[in-house]
């Protein structure tokens, strides 16, 4: 949609609104009003003189070859981490994180670094068709600065833990300032924030307490990496004499605002007590196969009506924030883990892509659907290339054989931000500078 355009109907092939009677649409266009979806119009009745105002002066964009979906929603990551890439591979978790990771993050780590790395991580995530992330990150408020001038959507979750680094010294601070981002972009029709505590093992329950009190009280969520590790398990079993999601439980954590990040790590027991608290699970498939975390028993949450999320964690431990692959590997590790062929089909991982991530976030009202009275946020595929043809189930080919160079066009708010594969508004050009200027400095420290 041009600067001056107000009006947008998008004729696709295909149309896959997820929230719909219909998984699959053929002959429909959709009507975009500013930065809202107000109509889905089968082509055979675009001359009916029921839309002949509504449908007056709009601009018209047909797409022969290609397929309209809501955009993905990244439900879990660290954007700046982009700029970590490749840093430190093959290795387990704990030393990854505590040998590799956290010492590169106290050296380098300002907010010059989460400018540049969300800047870098946005545009990899616009080209690869998602509209919407959730960021759990030092300095949340650089990056929330970086998504608005960008005009993607973002959920900041401002990071808490019990001892110092960059952003803060002790869990007081950390929740102070987060605090002050939730005030800085209420206003902000494009970012809102949670609580995002690092892990139930990097935080005592005093500070747990104060942030389901705090959650409460302002009626926001919490996003928490949980149960990823059998390490983690184990050590809170001797800490604590509890596994991590019983502790959460009896601080009063787990309300259907609460968004566990991993969860490879469930006993048998806990599956009710997850469907019970109506809390959702943030699969994050491809980092847990690269760190050897285990296995995230999707199947088994959907059966029990657990809404499933996915995310892509941060690149220095994926490598990448490609949500199309993302969903690929979670189709098919579920049906592994479960031995059943049928178990997370492509519509269900699509889904969990799009509608769950915005269930997981609490923004199912606003995205994650094609649906009149939603927010504009769009991504088409293209499925007419060779290495995608022949087409005998568009949902299938997206989500068992597209790669994200397929990805065509995005729009966040109804605002085009990526045209035929191009950035519209961001500067690829700088942003490589950069990249490669941080990777100077890093490898030749």
């Amino acid at each position: 949609m041009n600067s001056q355009a107000t009006k947008l109907l998008i004729k696709p092939q295909w149309l896959i609104p997820i929230d719909h009677s219909e998984a699959l649409l053929t002959e429909h266009s959709v009507l975009i009003e500013n930065d809202t979806i107000s109509a889905i119009i089968a082509n055979k009745d675009l001359d009916q003189p029921q839309y002949q105002t509504q449908l007056q002066g709009a601009e018209v964009l047909e797409l022969p070859g290609q397929a309209l979906l809501p955009g993905f929603v990244n439900a879990h990551g660290h954007s700046a981490m982009s700029l970590f890439r490749g840093l430190a591979d093959d290795l387990p978790l704990n030393t990854w994180l505590n040998d590799h990771i956290w010492p590169a993050e106290a050296k380098w780590v300002s907010e010059e670094f989460v400018h540049d790395g969300s800047q870098l991580a946005i545009a990899e995530m616009l080209r690869s068709g998602t509209t919407c992330f959730a960021d759990m990150y030092f300095f949340p408020e650089v990056t929330a600065k970086v998504a608005q001038q960008n005009k993607i959507r973002c959920r900041v979750n401002t990071p808490i833990l019990d001892f110092p680094t960059v952003w803060a010294q002790s869990a007081d601070e950390y929740i102070h300032k987060g605090l002050q981002t939730h005030d800085d972009f209420r206003a902000s029709p494009l970012v809102s924030m949670a609580f995002g505590p690092h892990s139930p093992y990097t935080l005592a329950d005093k500070s747990l307490e104060k942030i389901a009190m705090l959650a409460d009280e302002l009626d926001i969520g919490i996003h928490m990496h949980v149960a990823e590790t059998a390490f983690e398990v184990d050590e809170s079993l001797k800490l604590h004499n509890k596994r991590p999601l019983q502790r959460l439980d009896e601080i009063g954590l787990l309300t259907p605002k609460f968004q566990a990040v991993h969860m490879t790590q469930i006993s048998e027991p806990e599956f009710q007590v997850i469907a019970s608290r109506g809390i959702h699970v943030i699969h994050c498939p491809e980092s847990n196969l690269k760190l050897a975390s285990g296995f995230c028993p999707a199947k088994q949450l959907l059966d029990l009506n657990v809404n499933v999320a996915l995310g892509t964690d941060g690149a220095a431990s994926n490598n990448d924030l490609d949500m199309l692959g993302e969903t690929r590997t979670a189709a098919l590790l579920a049906k592994a883990v479960a031995e059943d062929a049928a178990a997370f089909s492509a519509l269900e991982a699509l889904t969990a892509a799009t509608l769950g991530g915005a269930k997981a976030l609490g923004l199912q009202d606003q995205i994650g659907s094609i649906s009149p009275g939603k927010q504009a946020d769009l991504m088409t595929i293209n499925l007419h290339t060779p290495d995608l043809l022949p087409i005998y189930n568009p949902i299938s080919q997206i989500v068992y054989s597209a790669s994200r160079h397929n990805v065509a066009h995005v729009w966040v708010a109804g605002q085009q931000l990526l045209q035929d594969g191009q950035l519209t508004l961001m500067d690829s050009q700088a942003i490589i500078d950069s990249a490669l200027s941080w990777q100077d400095k890093i490898s030749n420290s």
